[in-house]
């Protein structure tokens, strides 16, 4: 059988390049020298989308960030929650750092605008749906998600998670993911409205813990809350021993973020 086998396959293996299709295969073929140029002058926009986060959002800290849909209308339970939330961050001393869009990030603005602490909105050039709310202090534009990402994270004393769809789920796993994996430092992540949350925790239990994807320890990464007094609570709590400022380890793991 192996002989057989071996007889099989030995016209494959002794094939020369010019018999193998494979090489055709244009992933092979040079780089269209035009194409390349434009591909490599984009570092540069990169570069200064991470250069304008950095020199704006220096001196925002202590800030929290705040994540939600931006479909959800202003009578919304769930935007009056995030406003109050918001409000009650900004008087409390924290800068507020929302997307700068329509929803729930215009409700975070909204909020913290009306506080005595900065409104930061971290806006996103999209095809469709965003566009920018008036309640910003400082408004930054962003063409790139990987480097307002960055932003979001590098200066966050917490992050607070109202509901939301596509977006609010990729930045909670993404800031989830960060620091179970040690890549930044343990902050408070905060998801708001325990009703909205409690199938997908469910899920996580059931499905994520039970496969061994994820610990049981993991799911202490996360709190659920849904009282405004409650956020800004569980948040100093995680302070009132260290304050907020990171330490000189911390500041390392932020600059490899």
């Amino acid at each position: 059988m192996a002989a057989a086998i071996g007889a099989q396959r030995a016209p494959h293996m002794w094939m020369t390049m010019e018999d193998n299709a494979k090489f055709d295969h244009p992933g092979l073929n040079p780089v269209n020298d035009a194409y390349l140029t434009r591909e490599s002058w984009k570092i540069f926009q990169i570069m200064a989308e991470f250069v304008e986060g950095f020199e704006r959002l220096a001196r925002i800290k202590p800030s929290v960030s705040i994540f939600g849909s931006a479909r959800t209308k202003p009578d919304d339970p769930n935007y009056l929650l995030c406003e109050q939330i918001a409000r009650m961050l900004s008087d409390a001393g924290f800068s507020v750092v929302s997307g700068g869009g329509p929803g729930i990030m215009e409700a975070a603005n909204k909020g913290a605008f009306a506080g005595k602490s900065p409104s930061i909105g971290l806006n996103i050039m999209l095809p469709h749906e965003q566009s920018g709310n008036p309640y910003q202090d400082i408004s930054l534009s962003f063409r790139h998600f990987f480097s307002r990402k960055v932003m979001f994270v590098k200066y966050a004393a917490a992050y607070v998670v109202l509901p939301g769809g596509f977006g609010t789920l990729d930045e909670m796993a993404e800031i989830l993911t960060l620091v179970q994996t040690g890549k930044t430092r343990r902050i408070p992540i905060i998801l708001v409205n325990s009703k909205f949350w409690a199938g997908l925790i469910d899920w996580f239990k059931a499905a994520l813990v039970t496969e061994g994807t994820i610990s049981t320890e993991d799911l202490n990464l996360f709190q659920v809350l849904d009282n405004p007094s409650d956020v800004v609570d569980a948040i100093f709590k995680h302070y009132e021993s260290r304050g907020f400022e990171p330490s000189a380890k911390e500041r390392e793991l932020l600059l490899e973020l």
